[in-house]
């Protein structure tokens, strides 16, 4: 094993690269911050997390102030011990968002360099279950688009060899009924349709549209209420046919298993990114197997896909392109699968001349 002696750390901030709208908010940016991790054997480790929008500037100040100095001395390879010990260490502000974005970006990191001393892809070092990943768009979907958009971007996904869409819901309930039912007719039957309403409703709401929803045949619900609602989440999962999907904005291990216990979900979105990275991501897709549950990751897909062939029970990949400014090479795709990289690593190919001369100001450190 080597010892950690440098971190270096820096932000960018990516504009998405169509218009995004969904029930509650617009995206206008993404923070990424980046951490990079060295051992006494030079090896390097790459890893990244993000915010839509605000409080990247607050994720970079904790990863500087505390979470990185931490890391120097430490043996690089002891990946579970250091996110328990960074976890007590910021016990004061967990379980939050905040934390657990700047504890993945740092989990990230030391799963790439553990790869890349040991000359291995993430997804077979992580597990090795499957081979190849169907994918879902969702770029097309968004709640500003009118009708005939959902249904071109639909038909065009069914023939690209995707095997599902996701369409964003939260406009009067007749208007989504509509628009689902228009891409529904022109897909047919066999292309899976998700709806995604972003915690808008009550629960109260959320039963009543997912009874107009049923006749659609949809492959789930997602974030029908706010995500802290777990009796919420357990009474709309009784009224309802459609399978419950959760865990975008979750932040710990022990939510979702309330969630599995009390039967409030039947799909696991656990975001690496939200979580607090690799470690307790596969926790959670472990623990949703032991419940008979698919898991299907919110986001991230560049990194995302390798995690799901890490683990058995991975069902779907969310297609939105994300890293393409910063990357050389983008996700393989083939027949409408996400193929996961055979590189070392997390597979991502990091174009750092472009991520140099996108580093937001103030966000550089280098810790050693």
């Amino acid at each position: 094993m080597a010892k950690i002696v440098r971190v270096e750390l820096l932000m960018v901030d990516l504009v998405p690269k169509v218009k995004r709208v969904d029930a509650i908010q617009s995206f206008v940016s993404q923070e990424t911050p980046i951490v990079r991790i060295t051992d006494a054997d030079g090896v390097v480790g790459t890893g990244y997390s993000y915010t839509i929008g605000t409080g990247g500037f607050s994720v970079m100040e904790l990863l500087k102030r505390t979470l990185a100095p931490a890391l120097i001395g430490r043996e690089a390879l002891e990946i579970e011990k250091i996110w328990r010990d960074l976890l007590f260490l910021t016990h004061a502000t967990s379980v939050g968002a905040i934390t657990s974005i700047a504890l993945a970006a740092i989990d990230t990191a030391l799963w790439d360099l553990k790869c890349r001393a040991l000359g291995q892809p993430l997804h077979l070092l992580a597990g090795g279950a499957q081979s190849a990943i169907p994918l879902y768009t969702t770029e097309g979907g968004w709640l500003h688009l009118e009708t005939a958009a959902l249904v071109d971007d639909a038909i065009k996904a069914k023939a690209d060899g995707f095997g599902g869409c996701k369409l964003k819901v939260g406009r009067p309930i007749h208007e989504d009924v509509k628009r689902i039912g228009a891409v529904r007719e022109a897909v047919g039957d066999g292309f899976e349709i998700f709806t995604d309403a972003n915690q808008k409703f009550n629960v109260d709401e959320a039963i009543r549209r997912a009874r107009a929803y049923e006749p659609l045949d949809l492959g789930w619900f997602e974030e029908p209420l706010t995500a802290d609602d777990i009796e919420g989440h357990v009474r709309l999962s009784a009224h309802t046919s459609l399978p419950i999907a959760v865990g975008e904005s979750l932040y710990s291990a022990l939510h979702f298993r309330e969630y599995l216990e009390r039967h409030a979900c039947s799909i696991v979105q656990v975001d690496v990114g939200r979580i607090g990275g690799i470690t307790p991501w596969l926790k959670v897709a472990h623990m949703a197997e032991a419940f008979n549950i698919a898991v299907c990751p919110h986001f991230l897909m560049e990194l995302h896909v390798a995690l799901c062939c890490a683990v058995p029970n991975a069902r779907w990949v969310e297609y939105i392109p994300q890293l393409d400014t910063i990357t050389e090479q983008g996700m393989t795709i083939r027949d409408g699968k996400a193929i996961p990289s055979p590189h070392t690593g997390l597979g991502i190919a990091w174009d750092f001349s472009a991520i140099a001369a996108m580093t937001v100001d103030g966000s550089h450190t280098i810790i050693i």
